[in-house]
């Protein structure tokens, strides 16, 4: 056991079915994409990974922005104060926006998110999450395009943390914490 990956050793999905899953993802939005202005807009730190992976397989022109969003502050339970660290850089009239994100967990995200991006005036708006969480969810959002559907457990890896730890895994684990880091 690596001392770096000792409390998320157990693997929930694999780097393979990750994979899998996103080219599935890619080709879905493909098809409904089609002669329209795409414009991804990544919720980071958390899904950039999934985005680079996802934007890869999407055989359309797209663009992309970044919005840097918290919840979490270092713990393994929202906290339910949303805050805007990073905006976006660019005016969203008239794209098509698919929201992607890492995991559509409380939905509290998602439910600030929306109504204020709603009011710049996209085209469409649309959500892409590879990992729901359904059982968490304190507000009604659903996901347009979802990968993965999980339980209810703290989960690392493929650009999910824990206090800024474990992005970089090629898997999603399941953190378990103990006494040291």
């Amino acid at each position: 056991m690596s001392e770096y990956t000792r409390n998320a050793e157990e693997i929930l999905i694999t780097k393979e079915q990750l994979s899998e899953k996103i080219k599935q993802l890619g080709a879905d939005i493909t098809k409904d994409y089609k002669d329209k202005k795409l414009l991804l807009i990544s919720i980071l730190k958390g899904s950039v990974v999934f985005l680079a992976d996802l934007m890869r397989e999407i055989r359309l022109p797209l663009e992309i922005d970044f919005m840097c969003i918290s919840s979490y502050q270092n713990s393994t339970q929202s906290s339910g104060n949303v805050k805007i660290l990073k905006d976006l850089s660019r005016d969203i009239k008239g794209f098509d926006v698919l929201i992607v994100e890492d995991i559509l967990d409380t939905g509290l995200t998602l439910s600030y998110l929306i109504p204020m991006l709603l009011d710049r005036k996209p085209e469409s708006l649309k959500i892409c999450t590879l990992l729901d969480k359904p059982s968490r969810r304190r507000v009604p959002v659903q996901a347009d395009y979802a990968g993965f559907r999980i339980d209810d457990s703290f989960i690392v890896g493929y650009g999910l943390d824990y206090a800024e730890h474990y992005r970089n895994l090629d898997y999603i684990g399941i953190y378990k914490e103990s006494n040291e880091r």
